[in-house]
């Protein structure tokens, strides 16, 4: 598998500002969309090594992460330790042993064989929402939304998402890119050229 030989402190070493970024992310999981209360459970698919694991557990909410690689889920182990379970399992198979609140899928939407019967499958455990991030270079929103709505997930909220993943911001650099993700036309002229969408999608 493509991460079956950096398992170990992935986090770490696939952000330059690990702590900035994932809380970040953790922001958004949490209020994007229909917001989460303390105490909700988050599914993690692709988890990695539980990184956002362990931002989501600081504040109160339990969390399960599920990734397809043994190394990083080994990983995510030794992280997170007796506070969450980590599971070896396939995104598009996977089902939680109860519904949970919210699934999360980062970095990963790709790895869905058909998306929109991956969706499905998510909305038949998800309570909340389905929070994901997507490259719109890559896929047309249109597409996807419609997919999301097919699925059950009709109400659909789109973010901007511009905390750069290899370069760590001073600490008022990164307050403007997160300023910058709520200014409209001149943050969608962005993502044409860079960044994702961090999208929340709930039954509706």
């Amino acid at each position: 598998m493509k991460y079956s030989n950096e398992a170990e402190d992935w986090t770490e070493r696939a952000y330059a500002d690990a702590e900035t970024y994932l809380e970040h992310r953790a922001d958004l999981v949490v209020a994007l969309g229909r917001e989460l209360a303390s105490g909700d459970e988050v599914l993690d698919l692709a988890c990695g090594d539980g990184g956002l694991g362990e931002v989501l557990l600081a504040r109160g909410f339990r969390y399960r992460g599920v990734d397809s690689t043994p190394q990083m889920v080994e990983a995510a182990k030794r992280r997170l330790g007796d506070r969450a379970p980590v599971e070896l399992g396939d995104l598009n198979a996977h089902a939680p042993p109860a519904p949970v609140a919210a699934t999360t899928v980062f970095r990963a939407i790709y790895y869905a064989r058909d998306r929109r019967t991956f969706f499905t499958h998510v909305a038949s455990f998800t309570e909340k929402k389905l929070v994901f991030d997507l490259n719109p270079r890559q896929y047309r929103l249109d597409d996807v939304v419609a997919d999301l709505r097919a699925a059950g997930l009709r109400d659909v909220v789109l973010r901007p998402f511009f905390m750069p993943q290899t370069v760590a911001l001073p600490r008022p650099a990164a307050a403007l890119a997160r300023a910058l993700e709520s200014s409209g036309p001149l943050a969608r002229l962005a993502l044409r050229y860079r960044f994702t969408y961090l999208v929340a999608a709930s039954p509706g």
